[in-house]
């Protein structure tokens, strides 16, 4: 590797979270350290497996480019986790004004007399991020926390602790039948109760009143209309002997 003079790379190796069956991809930045316009190219010995955007471009002074290198997806797992794959990114100083379209390959071609940095990048394979730990499950009210137990048939320290907690927790003694407590709980519901039922059979008697007055107001009114139907016939009596 060249000292880079031209751009300085981030990271100096690509790492790859392999999963099978999955796209993956990384980046690399690239900063120009220079003065001048600086045209690069970046080149694998495994084309087929990686495609890199962009694989070539211009970097102005003091400004950064990132390129993003992405892995096809693999059908098998790598033996070891190992990977023998390489990178090599070139750079050269270009006229100010350059663009993209502006590079060809003989720019980079040493052998025409052009100084070329040139740096190497290994690729790595990282074990994908493991799915998060399980969480403990609270144990239920009055069962007592699962404890393992070790190769030698041991609780260990911390294990011994939740369980002594778990026992003197169910060894709590329970109020009983005949506490104060109890006793005051039961006596005020028994108050409750009597007073519910004088509350009942009040509420019967006034019923009961209810329907006798109902029912004389109902038979007063064929009395009433045998009194007046009296009058009556009396005054039409009384009349007609006058007449």
């Amino acid at each position: 590797m060249i000292a880079d003079e031209l751009l300085s790379i981030e990271p100096q190796e690509l790492q790859f979270p392999f999963e099978l069956k999955k796209q993956i991809s990384c980046s690399l930045q690239l900063r120009n350290k220079s003065d001048n316009y600086v045209a690069f190219k970046v080149k694998t010995t495994n084309p087929k497996k990686y495609c890199v955007r962009p694989n070539t471009g211009v970097v102005l002074p003091g400004l950064t480019c990132d390129v993003i290198v992405t892995m096809q997806a693999q059908k098998e797992m790598p033996l070891d986790m190992q990977c023998k794959d390489k990178f090599l990114l070139q750079s050269v100083i270009t006229s100010p004004g350059a663009t993209a379209k502006d590079i060809t390959p003989e720019m980079f071609n040493k052998e025409a007399g052009h100084e070329v940095e040139e740096c190497k990048l290994r690729v790595v394979y990282v074990a994908p991020p493991g799915p998060p730990s399980p969480v403990r499950e609270e144990s239920e009210e009055g069962s007592s926390p699962r404890a393992s137990v070790s190769d030698n048939g041991n609780f260990s320290t911390s294990e011994q602790s939740a369980v002594s907690v778990s026992r003197s927790y169910v060894q709590r003694p329970q109020p009983e039948d005949n506490s104060p407590e109890a006793k005051a709980l039961i006596s005020k519901l028994t108050e409750e109760k009597n007073s519910a039922v004088q509350q009942n059979k009040q509420l019967q008697k006034e019923l009961e009143l209810l329907r006798h007055h109902s029912s004389r107001s109902r038979g007063g009114i064929p009395f009433i209309y045998t009194i007046l139907v009296a009058l009556v016939g009396i005054i039409l009596g009384y009349l007609m002997k006058r007449t």
